[in-house]
């Protein structure tokens, strides 16, 4: 009992630490200044469902994928760290931009599908986080790890949710500010994840 405990646990500060909900939140309001409230929640919706569908793929079959397309884990690290890398340097550059109707679906699904639903969310370290807890587990654990994920999808849900009540607060020119400290804090996320991926290439072919 005190073992299951203990999982549940490890599983739920595992993914948290990894994922993050409180410090993506800013990332959040940053990605979607120009989204109307309505907008913002299905971003946030869509992005958490995502990366819920995504994690739970992979927690079920995650070495089987890999193994199927020949994907290894420091490709992977790379290859979404100069995916965030590129989101933030957009951000950087960016200003802001007057979104008309017509636009603002295929915006909604950009922004909630890359970069906020993979690699933000369901990143590598979320993945490999996830296949490492489920690996060699019974399908109970396996229950507890996709649970544990769910439990933090829904709280990242009301994080970003909770985020249009701090724009109305902070107003639009803090916001702004707040996007571009966003566009260098992923470069630098993306950097170091492409570091870390070759870092695990280098080794793994000592």
């Amino acid at each position: 009992m005190k073992s299951d405990i203990a999982f549940v646990i490890s599983v739920l500060t595992g993914f948290f630490a990894i994922m993050n909900p409180i410090a993506n939140t800013p990332i959040f309001i940053g990605l979607t200044e120009n989204l109307d409230q309505v907008s913002k929640k299905r971003v946030a919706l869509k992005s958490t469902v995502i990366a819920f569908i995504i994690v739970t793929s992979f927690i079920l079959a995650g070495h089987l994928i890999f193994k199927l397309f020949g994907i290894s884990i420091p490709a992977f690290k790379i290859t979404g760290g100069i995916l965030i890398f590129s989101v933030g340097f957009r951000l950087l550059r960016s200003k802001k931009a007057r979104v008309n109707n017509a636009l603002l679906e295929d915006e909604v699904s950009s922004v909630a599908v890359s970069p906020l639903g993979i690699p933000i969310l369901a990143g590598p370290g979320t993945l490999v986080t996830g296949i490492n807890f489920a690996s060699n587990s019974d399908w109970i654990h396996i229950l507890v790890v996709i649970g544990g994920f769910g439990v933090m999808c829904y709280l990242t849900y009301i994080c970003f949710v909770g985020a249009n009540k701090l724009i109305g607060y902070l107003g639009a020119n803090l916001i702004s500010v707040v996007s571009k400290i966003m566009g260098l804090i992923l470069c630098v996320m993306g950097t170091d994840m492409v570091i870390s991926g070759i870092k695990l290439a280098f080794f793994n072919n000592l």
